[in-house]
């Protein structure tokens, strides 16, 4: 028993470290850098702090793999879960878990066979999607005014463009640089997309009217940043019309697909962007001689159907006659049809004077009067009468009420017949007020009317020896004594024979020298 313990004790005893180290250096010493081949698993995506964590298996093993942050960088494609590639790298060990692991340095697809299997993968998942539908291709501009170009610019590609560019159509080209190849490259183009679609908000820079996304050949890794799905995700996504110009012809990409034209070249895109200035003047030359000519032929043509027009028509003379003519037949009724106006007028208003005369304003005003005194009599008889009646009605229902009924009654009966003695007072005032005011109208009427007002602007009426007025100068004899009424009093006068001047009238007024109209030239003077 204490051989074997002394056997046991001789044994070299080792920490957990020190093994953990020893096997570290016998793993690194003896791999060193290797290729491994298998497909990814457990793949997440870069870690917070940029290195990456997943593992390589194949159908009967699995080893654990990380790339740090700097070969991550290195890297010219996106991994993928499932994605079977090659890794370059060394083995090492993690002691904290007791795994061993390959740091991979670099990486690649297996071969270009998985590329295109992913490729006709991810074509099949977009495109169920629709993203590249036709129907949301949208058409280029005719001549835009800015084109906003996405690519490297120090490469080949943008000088080719804005050389073509200015040879065709020279205008304002934005370019958008980004990395056209390598891992960071498809982030880069989308970023460039969709800023170019936000400059819509942005006072600092215009908004291209089309964009162009250029890189030249290459091959499939190489253009692999253009088939990633962010990519062709803006490229669909944007509102302002894409041109894909990536590769030569023969080579394609899904933002071809995604894009609303594609372009076998990038010196291609600038033609297809822009139109040719100088063809663009020669057609608007062409179109300017067209119109030139075709306005006058317009005129010509216009002119001769109006001088066609202008000898159809008459002439002045021709348009005038009629109502010339019209105008003549017209002026020669008016002066007969004004006279029979006149006579008509003058007889219509000699039958109103006759119904106006002073004799019957004043016997219409003397009846006037005459009604409103019987009613004025009458009134009070009237008023007495209905008062009378009103109070042998309330004497007869104040016999068949009680004491403070009749009491009522009579206090409403008073209140009644005092609103009554007050409507009579205002009714006789009013009656009174308008009776007034109507022999006022008439006696202004009359006073109007009155051959005293005649009297008083200067005119005067000659009487007969019965106090007759004589209307008509052929009335007169000669040696007739007449009688002159003035408006302050009144003359004699004897009619003579002869256009002689008349005499002096001898009165207490001043000698009167106006004479009376003759209408006749064999009648004498009135005075």
């Amino acid at each position: 028993m204490t051989e074997k313990l002394e056997t046991a004790s001789n044994v070299a005893e080792y920490t957990v470290s020190e093994i953990s180290g020893a096997l570290k250096r016998t793993v690194e010493d003896t791999f060193g850098h290797v290729r491994v081949r298998g497909e990814i698993s457990g793949y997440r995506g870069p870690h917070s702090s940029g290195h990456a964590y997943f593992s390589l298996k194949d159908d009967k093993a699995r080893i654990e793999a990380v790339i740090w942050r700097g070969s991550m960088s290195r890297i010219r494609f996106q991994p993928e879960e499932g994605m079977e590639v090659i890794a370059t790298g060394k083995l090492t060990t993690y002691p904290g878990s007791s795994k061993y692991q390959i740091v991979i340095e670099q990486m690649e697809p297996a071969g270009a066979g998985a590329l295109m299997a992913l490729l006709e993968e991810r074509k099949r998942k977009l495109g169920a999607e629709g993203l590249f539908d036709s129907s949301a291709k949208q058409l280029l501009p005719y001549m835009p005014r800015i084109i906003g170009v996405v690519t490297s610019p120090t490469g080949a590609v943008i000088r080719d463009i804005i050389h073509r560019i200015t040879d065709r159509f020279p205008l304002h080209v934005l370019v958008w640089p980004v990395r056209v190849q390598g891992e960071a490259s498809g982030n880069e183009v989308a970023n460039a997309v969709n800023g170019f679609n936000d400059l819509a908000n942005n006072s600092l820079f215009p908004q291209p009217d089309v964009l162009i996304v250029a890189r030249g050949g290459g091959s499939l890794e190489d253009l692999w940043g253009f088939n990633d799905e962010v990519v062709v995700r803006a490229v669909a996504a944007s509102h302002i019309p894409v041109i894909s110009a990536v590769g030569h012809e023969t080579d394609w990409t899904l933002i071809d697909l995604a894009a609303d034209v594609r372009a076998p070249t990038p010196t291609g895109a600038a033609e297809m962007a822009v139109p040719v200035k100088a063809d663009l003047l020669a057609h608007l030359a062409t179109l300017g001689a067209r119109l030139s000519s075709g306005m006058s032929r317009y005129l010509d043509r216009r002119r001769q159907a109006q001088r066609a027009l202008a000898r159809a028509l008459p002439s002045a003379d021709q348009l005038l006659a009629l109502p010339r003519r019209h105008f003549d037949e017209t002026a020669a009724r008016l002066g007969r049809a004004l006279q029979a106006n006149t006579q008509k007028k003058r007889g219509e208003f000699d039958g109103a004077a006759r119904q106006l005369s002073p004799r019957l304003l004043e016997q219409r005003f003397r009846e006037k009067r005459r009604e409103i005194s019987v009613l004025a009599a009458r009134l009070p008889r009237g008023l007495q009468v209905y008062v009378r009646d009103r109070r042998a009605n309330f004497d007869r229902r104040a016999g068949r009420l009680s004491i403070e009924q009749t009491a009522r009654l009579a206090e409403r009966g008073r209140q009644h017949l005092q609103q009554l003695d007050r409507r009579q007072t205002q009714a006789i005032t009013l009656l009174l007020d308008r009776a007034k005011r109507r022999s006022g109208e008439l006696e202004r009427l009359m006073n109007t009317l009155s051959h005293t007002s005649v009297l008083e602007r200067g005119f005067a009426i000659v009487l007969d020896p019965s106090g007759t007025p004589i209307k008509r100068a052929a009335y007169i004899a000669a040696g007739d004594n007449l009688t002159l009424e003035f408006q302050d009093g009144k003359i004699q006068a004897l009619a003579k024979d002869g256009d002689a001047a008349p005499p002096q009238l001898k009165t207490e007024r001043p000698a009167i020298t106006k004479k009376s109209p003759v209408t006749g030239g064999s009648q004498g003077s009135l005075f």
